[in-house]
């Protein structure tokens, strides 16, 4: 599918395994995303532009590198939270906003209930964090908030994802790549993703 890229290593096909386990606990749950992020993150940001700058060694002057790119991390609440630290790992100069989307009961369209960002999204490649990618109402609500916003340069990262829900994010904003680990079979009649991993904010907050 297009502009969908799939990030494939068996060190996450291993921890992915432990976050389907109904059996693994909160605290395993939570390291083992932080995990499988920061691998993602080494993929999600393969391509970013480089600046070159000037290092002394303990014995001479070399050539060094900065990045070029401004970064702008934005969790979609709650759950994006769980994959945070682990890109902040990477990229530590980077600037953390936050969106939390809620849907009306009346209209099913997708309601912002709080967002905070840092300044000039416009100039930044912001990564914008869900973990689960399932109907794809709330990503799609999401990316569309962030252009209002100002950001131009977006991409999505989730952990796993059904067709339905990268078909949709696709459709409405094709000039965002979505990287995924998986895409998983197709989604229940409550919108779950199957074999998915449950609700993701749930068991990385201990609220299930």
């Amino acid at each position: 599918m297009k502009n969908l890229i799939l990030i494939e290593h068996p060190l996450i096909k291993r921890d992915l395994s432990v976050l389907r386990s109904r059996s693994t606990p909160n605290h395993l749950f939570r390291t083992t995303l932080r995990r499988i992020a920061t691998v993602m993150a080494f993929e999600v940001t393969r391509d970013l532009r480089l600046r070159a700058t000037s290092v002394r060694t303990p014995l001479e002057r070399t050539e060094g590198y900065v990045l070029k790119d401004d970064i702008v991390i934005v969790p979609v609440l709650r759950a994006g939270l769980g994959l945070v630290d682990g890109f902040l790992d990477f990229l530590p100069e980077a600037r953390v906003g936050h969106v939390g989307l809620y849907r009306n009961e009346k209209t099913l369209e997708p309601v912002d209930y709080y967002s905070k960002f840092p300044r000039s999204l416009g100039r930044s490649m912001v990564l914008l964090l869900d973990p689960m990618l399932a109907t794809g109402g709330s990503g799609a609500a999401a990316i569309t908030f962030l252009k209002q916003k100002g950001a131009t340069q977006i991409r999505f990262v989730t952990l796993l994802a059904a067709p339905q829900g990268v078909k949709k994010v696709v459709a409405a904003h094709p000039d965002v790549k979505v990287f995924s680990t998986v895409i998983d079979r197709t989604l229940n009649r409550k919108g779950y993703i199957l074999p998915g991993l449950g609700d993701a904010g749930d068991r990385i907050f201990g609220t299930e």
